[in-house]
């Protein structure tokens, strides 16, 4: 069967930035990470989430963690310059990415938010990050996708 690439995919070939599809079976519901993970097998320190906030000045952030991790609001907050932030609505999350929860990538939304990754992603050779829907992943450089977003590295994990 032919792999159907996602928008994801596509503005990696535009960007001759070189990844590996990964592909797993699921339902119509979102699994978690650690699932993904196991399911695509992978090593869950390998395998990120992306996360979308919303600062105190109504600003939108979004945050690459590993998916075993909790984001921790107050780390996040500081490495973008915010009082505070919150996690946004999952009502919100199509509007504001363009992608379904369970399915968000750094790479590709409507609109090029400030982007931080943690930075445990610089201890791999390769991250591996949603496609853009449920069931697809890419896996990437860590330095590449941080090129591709303008992201930057930072501690925003609990427990680190």
């Amino acid at each position: 069967m032919a792999e159907q690439k996602t928008n994801v995919m596509r503005a990696l070939d535009q960007k001759k930035v070189r990844y590996t599809p990964h592909e797993y079976p699921h339902g119509a519901e979102a699994v978690d990470g650690v699932t993904v993970a196991g399911l695509i097998g992978a090593a869950p320190e390998q395998v990120f989430k992306t996360l979308v906030t919303r600062g105190a000045s109504k600003g939108i952030y979004v945050f690459v963690i590993p998916v075993a991790a909790e984001l921790d609001l107050k780390k996040a907050a500081r490495a973008v310059g915010e009082k505070s932030i919150a996690m946004i609505h999952v009502s919100e999350i199509t509007a504001l990415t363009g992608y379904v929860r369970g399915g968000c990538s750094p790479i590709g939304m409507k609109k090029q938010y400030k982007t931080v990754y943690h930075e445990s992603a610089l201890e791999q050779e390769t991250i591996i990050v949603s496609a853009g829907r449920i069931g697809s992943q890419v896996e990437l450089e860590p330095n590449a996708l941080a090129t591709l977003t303008r992201g930057q590295f930072a501690d925003i994990i609990t427990g680190d």
